[in-house]
């Protein structure tokens, strides 16, 4: 069988792997504005700290399961491990719908931890494989706008249809819907896609690094990658806002369930849709553009949003808010993909996606504190702050890594391009 890449000429595949990210995006979009809700004022919980520990269970199983499912995924297969992940999320509707205290729904975001860190993970790389290196910028940003389309979505129908019959078990019968038909379509559909990323492979001495090289070379261990990491960290913390503060915040503020999830809709909505345009942005620009831009108008977005007031002023807060992040986030994603080689590519993404979202764990004690200590306004202005300091971390490490229009050049096996070069 040939393995020729190019999204027109491997098009039923990567529609497919758009459905399962879109179902990605559903899963954790129709938790996003009932379970906050719910937590307060149905299961009793008045602590922010300790609403957010259902985002730091998420998080850091997140984390780790993308660091592990990039290596198992160069040893097993996408196609498995994608399996797996959607077999795991079958239990969450169900923990949901009857969770009697809190501490169950945190149960419940262990497991959407494994399913977004194995199924997200393997539906990017599988993307990947098949469009090639000239059309790696549109196939992430197909990627995350059509997974962030699906968060937005999700967000909107659970809200609309919490308002209408209640906070549960209504909302969770769409994730249920969900899961059961994205776990079918990656069992009896879905290909595997690992032999395309082999046909990239030139034999150069890359082939030869063991996890831990990856891992330190995607860590700290190259300028641009290290950029990379610490902005993919830093940008959750706004994910963590819009998931945590943004309904409890709203809500304070007087608007309904309904009108905080297309608040909540808004910003995953933009972040999605334009997502169709930056990658293919960065494919013509280079990546470090819209990464750099990206920062910078997400964190003017958070900031705005507690200097506004008003149900029209903070959809627009959240659209802003919403095009920063589609200006960042895929292109942190391609920026690791062009600079990892092709035979520890999966393993490079997973080690960028481990910091990434480790940056949900962080961020959720970051915010629930300083909610706590001080108030919830404060985590709107501390997570301005460490965008803005991040994007200078990015404006001054980072290299351009487009294939034909950047400076940086992917070492050896035997070269590092060290975080203390000058």
């Amino acid at each position: 069988m040939s393995h020729v890449q190019g999204i027109r000429r491997n098009w039923q595949q990567f529609a497919l792997q758009l459905f399962v990210v879109f179902a990605v995006g559903l899963t954790i979009g129709s938790e996003r504005t009932v379970v906050p809700v719910l937590g307060r004022d149905v299961l009793g919980v008045e602590s922010i700290l300790v609403i957010g520990s259902f985002v730091v269970s998420f998080g850091v199983v997140k984390a780790l399961l993308n660091l592990y499912g990039g290596k198992w995924a160069e040893e097993f297969g996408r196609r498995r491990v994608l399996i797996v992940g959607w077999l795991v999320a079958l239990p969450i509707p169900f923990v949901l719908i009857y969770a009697p205290n809190w501490w169950w729904i945190t149960g419940a975001n262990v497991l959407l931890g494994v399913n977004q860190g194995l199924a997200w993970s393997m539906s990017v790389n599988a993307k990947i494989d098949l469009a090639g290196s000239d059309a790696r910028g549109l196939a992430v940003g197909l990627d995350e706008a059509f997974g962030y389309g699906g968060v937005a979505v999700g967000s909107w129908v659970t809200g609309v249809i919490a308002a209408q019959y209640g906070l549960r078990p209504e909302p969770f019968y769409v994730l249920l819907g969900v899961v059961v038909l994205a776990t079918l379509v990656s069992l009896f559909f879905v290909e595997e896609t690992l032999p395309y990323a082999r046909t990239e492979t030139d034999g150069e001495d890359d082939e030869e690094l063991s996890f831990s090289e990856v891992v330190e070379r995607a860590t700290y261990g190259d300028r641009t990658l290290f950029a990379a990491a610490q902005a993919g960290h830093v940008e959750k913390f706004v994910d963590v806002l819009v998931w945590i503060a943004f309904p409890l915040y709203l809500s304070k503020s007087g608007l309904s369930v309904s009108q905080i999830g297309l608040v909540v809709g808004v910003y995953g909505g933009v972040w999605g849709v334009l997502q169709l345009g930056t990658g293919r942005l960065a494919d013509e620009i280079g990546r470090r553009p819209p990464v750099i831009a990206g920062m910078f108008v997400a964190g003017l977005g958070v900031l705005a949003t507690v200097l506004v007031s008003g149900f029209s002023a903070w959809l627009v807060t959240a659209a802003v808010t919403g095009l920063g992040m589609a200006l960042l986030y895929p292109n942190l994603i391609t920026v690791v993909g062009d600079a990892a080689h092709p035979s520890w590519r999966a393993t490079g993404l997973g080690v960028y996606r481990m910091w990434r979202d480790a940056g949900y764990a962080v961020g959720a004690v970051v915010v629930g504190l300083l909610a706590d200590v001080a108030t919830i306004e404060a985590a709107f202005y501390a997570t301005a702050g460490v965008m803005v300091a991040s994007g200078v971390v990015v404006l001054t490490m980072m290299r351009e890594t487009h294939p034909t229009l950047g400076e940086y050049d992917r070492p050896n096996a035997t070269e590092r391009n060290s975080v203390s070069e000058d």
